[in-house]
This record gives structure tokens, sequence and C-alpha cells, in this order.
């Protein structure tokens, strides 16, 4: 017997009252990997190392929860069956691949959990936060685009061929061992258009996958998705998709997350969460970042208060934020709620 619509966004719900309202979400990945001496230099990006190093994706999971998330997102961003296959592998292969990277987020949780009770902590790190709370896993499904590695993920312009069909085969195997593998969460992630949420939307009906979802749109000119799409569209097929528990915006720049967030209200009901980028800009010719484009902590954080204001009830970071930024949004959300009125 599968949930319903209703059971699984109480699941959500009960989530973010025992968060105090706002809950946390990691920050960025493959920034964090490559500085823990992981290289990233391949089309599949942060997944090549579920295969040659997960005990770096354990760290920086662990890295993330010491420093406040309540919510860490698995290192399957870039992990498609096809795109394994493509390097030669199994499909039995790469679902363990898939399933996997469920595991390792699942391990660093149960490591925290116990770090948390034998209060194991050291004198020169003492902004970790050791604190027994909810935490959630997030299975990551990154977009067509992303399978592709050719930066449409960032234009979400797949072509005429690529129809809404095509979406739904490309991946509904990958969903269905997503969902079966141990995650709380199905995180779409960075959604380019609205051709892939109907998508993503359609298979989660049909294959009644009783894991809840969030959707997370991409923005680059703060008013539409990166196609051209408008954003209130794609949040509607959100809206109406039962099986959707939030909504929200992800590796966009921080300062058209305010407007973004108020268009979303508009349409949806649901949890709204944001986790933009550090407002550097991304080369896709080059692929790389360019540097100093960005705003510090510091100013990513002079938002967090405006966005939770504003209705957002999950916050973190996308590409190039990194725990310290997390940390800072733990400090400041803390603060707040001390400071509201009881």
């Amino acid at each position: 017997m599968g949930h319903s619509g209703a059971q699984l966004s109480s699941l959500l719900t009960d989530f973010l009252s025992k968060s105090g309202g706002v809950a946390i979400i990691d920050g960025g990945l493959a920034t964090e990997l490559e500085r823990h001496g992981a290289d990233l230099n391949d089309p599949l990006w942060s997944a090549k190392c579920l295969l040659t190093s997960p005990h770096l994706i354990r760290t920086v999971h662990l890295d993330y929860l010491e420093a406040g998330a309540d919510i860490i997102i698995t290192a399957s961003y870039q992990a498609t069956i096809q795109g394994f296959e493509a390097k030669g592998f199994s499909s039995e292969e790469s679902e363990a691949m898939l399933r996997r990277s469920v595991q390792i987020a699942c391990e660093a949780r149960d490591i925290y959990y116990e770090r948390c009770k034998s209060g194991a902590s050291d004198g020169n790190k003492d902004s970790r936060v050791m604190k027994e709370r909810p935490i959630l896993v997030a299975a990551s499904v990154g977009s067509y685009g992303a399978y592709l590695a050719d930066g449409s993920e960032y234009s979400g312009n797949y072509g005429d061929e690529v129809t809404l069909e095509t979406l739904k085969v490309f991946h509904r195997r990958r969903v269905q061992v997503l969902a079966e593998s141990g995650a709380d969460l199905l995180a779409f992630e960075t959604v380019p258009n609205k051709v892939e949420a109907q998508a993503y939307a359609e298979l989660l009906e049909e294959e009644n996958i009783k894991v809840p979802a969030w959707f997370s749109f991409n923005s680059k000119d703060g008013v539409n998705v990166v196609s051209g799409d408008s954003l209130v569209e794609c949040a509607s097929i959100a809206e109406s998709c039962g099986k959707v528990v939030a909504v929200g915006i992800n590796c966009t720049p921080p300062r058209f997350i305010h407007g973004l967030v108020l268009s979303l209200k508009k349409v949806t009901s649901k949890p709204i969460l944001i986790y933009p980028n550090s407002g550097e800009n991304y080369d896709a010719d080059l692929k790389e970042w360019v540097q100093n484009t960005g705003v510090s902590d510091e100013g990513f954080v002079s938002y967090v208060n405006k966005w939770c204001e504003d209705g957002a009830s999950l916050v973190g970071g996308c590409c190039r934020t990194t725990p310290n930024t997390i940390n800072a949004i733990y400090r400041t959300l803390s603060n707040r709620s001390s400071a509201l009125p009881l």
C-alpha cells in the first residue's frame, strides 16, 4: 500500500516542526570533494567518486552534518544508468552505484549520531554542531542536461527530438532504484524546463513512488526557469502532484531568490526550499567557475533571514558553497529562533 499525498507531506511537515520551522540543507559537493583531493575531471563528475573514493563523499557529508545541516543530498546528481553504461558498466553495476550513493549518506548519518552520543569533539573544532536531531537523506536526481554534461542543464534547451516520453524513459529506472534505496526523500534538482518537471511528476504517479519528492528549479533571470519557461507554470506542476512535498529553487544567484520565492508563494501551498549558488558565474565553455564573482559567506547569510521571512522553510547552498556557509546559516537561524517571541 502506497502513502497518500497527505501522508507524504506530513512526513516533511513533522520534520520541519522538529527542526524549529526551518530546516537546513547542505552545500556544494563537487568543490568540497576536490578540496579533499578528489579528481573530478570527468563527465561523471561527483559520481566518479562513488567508485574511486566513497570515503571522501562520506567525509563531506559528515562535514555538512557537523556544520549544522539537517538534510544531506547524495552524490547521485550526475549518476545515471546510461552514463555508467557508456563507461562500460553493466546495468546491475550501474544500479548498485546509485544505491551506494544513498548508502554512503546513510553511513555518514549513522557515524554522526555515534559521534553525538560519544560526545566526540576536539577543542580545535568548537564550531562543530554535535546535536542529535532528525536528519534526512535526499537522493539527488539530476536533469537530462546534467547527464549530457554539455551545459544544457543551465540552458534547458534539449532540442525538439527530446520529448516528454524520451525523458520518462531516460529517468524511469533510476528513479525506481533511488526510491527503493533507503533515502528519505527524492531531490529532483536544477530542473531546467517544464517538460522535465512534467516527466518527473508523471513518473512519480505511474510508478507509485512511495518516497516523498521535492522539485527544485533554476533561474538565471529571476523570473523564469533557465529554458525561458515560466517558473509559475513549472511550480504548478509540482503543486498538483501529490508525491511532491516541497518546491523551490537551487543553483541560482542569491540576488534573484527573493523575487522567485514570492512568485512560488502565489502558486504553491507546499514548503518552499532555497539553496542557491554562491553567486559566482560558471563558464560552461571553459567548464570552470569565474573567480571572485560570488558573494562571501557573510553576504550569503545576510540574505537568509529575508528568505525565511519571505516564506522559505528549507534553506541551504548549492555550487561553491561550503560547510562554512552552512555553519553560518545554522548560526544565523539559531540566533533568529532565539530572538523570536515565544
